[in-house]
C-alpha cells in the first residue's frame, strides 16, 4: 500500500493515462473461484494484479 497526497495521486494517473500504461496482470480467476483467488494472492507473492472477474 502507498501513502501521497491527492495532487501526487492526480500526477501517478496523468502519467499513466499519457503513456498508456496498463496494469501487470498475474492470474484471473472467475468469481466462484474467488476464495482461491485471495488465497493466491496471500500466499504466491503475485508480481502483478489478481483479477476476479464477475461475468
Amino acid at each position: 500500500m502507498a501513502v501521497g497526497s491527492r495532487a501526487q495521486f492526480i500526477a501517478m494517473n496523468n502519467v499513466i493515462t499519457a503513456h498508456r500504461l496498463r496494469p501487470v496482470l498475474d492470474q484471473t480467476f472467475s468469481f466462484e473461484r474467488a476464495a482461491a483467488a485471495y488465497g493466491y494472492y496471500a500466499s504466491a507473492s503475485p508480481f502483478g494484479k489478481v483479477i476476479i472477474k464477475i461475468r
